[in-house]
């Protein structure tokens, strides 16, 4: 069963709507991740403009240039598993990072300082509609982004760790 990362009273009420929003949406996909990234340097991971314990760095490499490439997401865990939604804030064409990791699915994550490589892919099917439900628990605002996304399904992407691959798969 998944984890929801929420428990943050004032995130709850006055963030998440905030975030939501169009105008929130926007300042999560253009402004924050820069911000995101020096402040997660700086913190080991605790701090981040999502709040506390809510926010990961996912590390992949370009599909295209091959340089990597480091993405502050908002997550949830699964078991060991850690989810993540290609949402973009509902716009209705995928991130940059999930053309990545479609590319390269050898990724990394790092949670409170903690890095990690993962194999990622998307989910499909039922486990997609559960993750889904347990995504919204953690950031109710993926709903409306996903009416906002209008035809595009927002893919869920699955980071399975990378020490549960089969022998002779390929390591981050």
């Amino acid at each position: 069963m998944a984890e929801p990362t929420t428990g943050n009273w004032f995130y709850e009420r006055v963030a998440t709507p905030i975030a939501g929003s169009k105008v929130g949406a926007w300042f999560y996909v253009n402004v924050a991740p820069a911000i995101d990234r020096r402040l997660m340097r700086w913190t080991n991971g605790r701090l981040t403009t999502g709040g506390f314990g809510r926010v990961g760095m996912l590390n992949v490499r370009g599909a295209k240039s091959g340089a990597l490439r480091n993405t502050p997401l908002v997550y949830t865990r699964d078991g060991d598993r850690i989810i993540v939604v290609a949402s973009r804030g509902g716009d209705v064409k995928h991130p940059a990072w999930y053309r990545n990791v479609v590319a390269n699915p050898d990724v990394t994550f790092t949670r409170d300082g903690d890095e990690r490589p993962y194999l990622a892919r998307t989910a499909s099917g039922e486990e997609r509609e559960r993750l889904w439900k347990a995504v919204n628990r953690t950031y109710a605002g993926y709903a409306a982004y996903q009416v906002r996304a209008g035809d595009r399904q927002i893919p869920v992407v699955v980071l399975e760790p990378a020490t549960n691959q089969p022998e002779g798969a390929p390591q981050a």
